[in-house]
């Protein structure tokens, strides 16, 4: 079976079953060939890029518990403060009737809950550009019925019988026994001052749980964001396994890019007519044509008002170059032989440079013949 009938037939399966394109692995039948620049391009618009959940939660962990350890002494110091106010209300007969336990929620709370809130907020923006940079795009959000619905034999499939699902469960059990394995470690390291807490003061005694309470959340920040590198070097993988094309999607791509063979036929014999007609031109304003004689042939104009040395308007080689001598003889314009200059000029000159000042004296030469064939003083020096 050609590729572009197994496309079409994963088309229609597609549409049939109305399945979404990110329910299907690149394993799929056909899906073998790197993704083209282009389709990651286009990914990235519509939202598609390799990205770890858990990297955004691990940075959010991490930069809320540094924020904890600088705000705590103060978030502390609000709650206590609030608790002292509402209890010293407590006792009276209608605190509500003026508003005043509003006006304090709205005092207190904002101190407690706003700096870890903002923390939060710009450690989850950080954690997300880090991973695929600056992305604004409404097609994630935008309705799709095809992810309401899909087929659940294949969505079954993948999410409790794959490798992405093998590799799911033992990630989050592995998270878990080492984070437990660590917080272990730490605790029996400090059980004998844990079990010399209770003939301590109330005071001390919390301010030693508080402490080692930060310590196991720092040290679980750090070791769950060491653990998602692993995963976002898996998601990375599956992004591009995703993208993947089949050999017919290639094709039909490079196309689109480069456009229809029978247009790009046409385009290049516009361009071929184009540049015929400048070169009829460039020959007949010419003041010399220099032959090899019969293999090279180079176009000259020179104009002291203009040009501070005479400059190439056309060249050409065999088939043009006989081209050009007939053209410069309809036109009248001098052909000079000259075969050095003219394998010269024509290798290391382009249309529309200067020659280049060594050949300044052989230029002199051929304008001294020109002078002679046409009567004309062509100034030069």
């Amino acid at each position: 079976m050609s590729d572009g009938l197994v496309m079409d037939r994963r088309l229609l399966e597609q549409q049939l079953l109305g399945m979404h394109l990110q329910w299907f692995a690149a394993e799929e039948e056909g899906r073998t060939e790197d993704p083209t620049e282009q389709k990651i391009r286009k990914s990235r618009e519509e939202g598609k890029v390799a990205k770890s959940a858990d990297v955004s939660s691990a940075v959010v962990m991490l930069f809320a518990v540094v924020a904890l350890g600088i705000l705590g002494r103060s978030m502390l110091d609000a709650i206590i403060d609030m608790t002292r106010f509402y209890l010293q209300l407590a006792g009276e007969a209608d605190p509500t009737s003026s508003g005043i336990l509003m006006s304090a929620f709205y005092s207190y709370f904002p101190r407690i809950v706003l700096p870890l809130g903002l923390v939060a907020f710009v450690a989850a923006i950080f954690g997300n550009v880090v991973q695929f940079g600056f992305l604004f795009t409404t097609k994630t959000i935008t309705p799709d019925f095809n992810r309401v619905a899909p087929n659940i034999g294949k969505w079954f499939t993948r999410s409790f019988m794959s490798m992405e699902a093998l590799y799911n469960f033992f990630r989050s059990l592995g998270k878990v026994f080492i984070i437990a394995l660590i917080s272990w470690s730490i605790i029996i390291s400090r059980f004998d001052q844990l079990t010399n807490l209770i003939r301590l003061p109330y005071q001390q005694s919390f301010g030693y749980v508080a402490q080692m309470i930060f310590l196991l959340l720092l040290v679980a920040a750090i070791t769950l964001l060491a653990l998602s590198l692993f995963d976002y070097a898996f998601q990375r993988r599956q992004h591009r396994e995703q993208l993947k094309m089949t050999k017919q999607e290639v094709k039909e791509e490079r196309k689109q890019f480069e456009g229809d063979p029978m247009v790009r036929s046409r385009m290049r014999q516009r361009m071929q007519e184009l540049l015929s007609r400048n070169l009829v031109q460039n020959v007949q304003s010419a003041d010399v044509v220099i032959t090899n004689p019969t293999h090279f042939a180079v176009a000259l104009s020179y104009d002291p008002a203009t040009m501070s040395a005479p400059t190439v308007t056309a060249k050409g080689q065999d088939e043009a170059a006989f081209r050009i001598r007939t053209i410069a003889g309809e036109a009248g314009v001098p052909i000079v032989e000259n075969k050095p200059l003219a394998r010269a000029l024509y290798a290391e000159v382009e249309v529309g440079e200067s020659i280049p000042e060594q050949y300044y004296e052989a230029m002199v030469i051929v304008l001294r013949e020109v002078y002679r064939m046409t009567g004309k003083k062509v100034l030069y020096g």
